[in-house]
């Protein structure tokens, strides 16, 4: 199961993505994570030590020139537009339990469109992820989908857009569907999060009527104190546990 999580910045995308890969390990799957989002933590949310330590491969400059054979941030130079990546997920992943853990990182972009060593090794990276691994594949992407393209598309089993009762966040998952749609990625389903009640509910359902929607995670003061303390949102004793399993039977 390849599985793509998105959403706006501050919906809690991050938390359910944590909360499903910790679900997920404890039901003895092995799980492959892929933070894919510069401004989120996965691995502190994901309950891994020092994950502030962990150095995003982007900014691997070394591993960066060995396999792509150019300095990260050159203009102009020729590189590899294949370069070897199969072995990264195990050498380069921190581990819990069964689950492997891989930062990515952001790409700081010289103008629009640009081709560096930097991005061409980290989509090869999410190409060989989604195409040859076989664990379970958690990607925890960005308010859009960066690092996917049609290659990768076709093997994501489910693009899941997180939002919150809000006209900004219904507005991001309309534009993260058409982004889906341009790389031919039609399999999409929301999770509604920090829902107070029966009303929140119907609001998003009223206003994303064409959406799938695998499930709704509550409004949770426990979940808020959980990342104000960096503890993992599995490590609390919170409903929403419940409600990701039911949602994972789903999937």
């Amino acid at each position: 199961m390849k599985l793509a999580v998105s959403g706006k910045g501050g919906v809690g995308k991050t938390t359910f993505s944590a909360l499903l890969i910790r679900t997920l390990n404890e039901q003895g799957k092995h799980v492959l994570a892929i933070d894919a989002d510069p401004d989120a933590n996965l691995a502190a949310a994901v309950g891994i030590e020092n994950a502030d330590k962990i150095t995003p491969i982007s900014e691997m400059k070394e591993l960066i020139f060995e396999r792509t054979e150019a300095r990260p941030g050159s203009i102009g130079s020729f590189f590899k537009m294949n370069p070897k990546v199969d072995d990264l997920p195990d050498t380069l992943s921190e581990k819990l339990g069964n689950i492997k853990l891989m930062r990515l990182g952001g790409v700081k972009k010289g103008g629009g469109g640009c081709i560096c060593p930097e991005s061409t090794l980290l989509k090869a990276l999410v190409t060989h992820i989604a195409l040859s691994r076989d664990e379970v594949v958690i990607m925890d992407m960005e308010a859009g989908i960066e690092h996917l393209g049609r290659a990768t598309a076709s093997a994501v089993n489910k693009l899941i857009v997180v939002v919150e009762p809000g006209r900004r966040s219904i507005e991001t998952a309309g534009h993260i569907r058409k982004l889906a749609s341009e790389i031919r990625l039609s399999n999409i389903a929301v999770v509604g999060n920090k829902i107070r009640g029966t009303r929140d509910e119907e609001f998003l359902r009223n206003h994303l009527p064409d959406f799938e929607f695998l499930g709704f995670l509550p409004f949770d003061d426990k979940l808020i104190e959980a990342d104000l303390n960096g503890v993992s949102p599995f490590d609390t004793d919170s409903r929403a546990k419940t409600v990701v399993t039911e949602m994972i039977t789903r999937l």
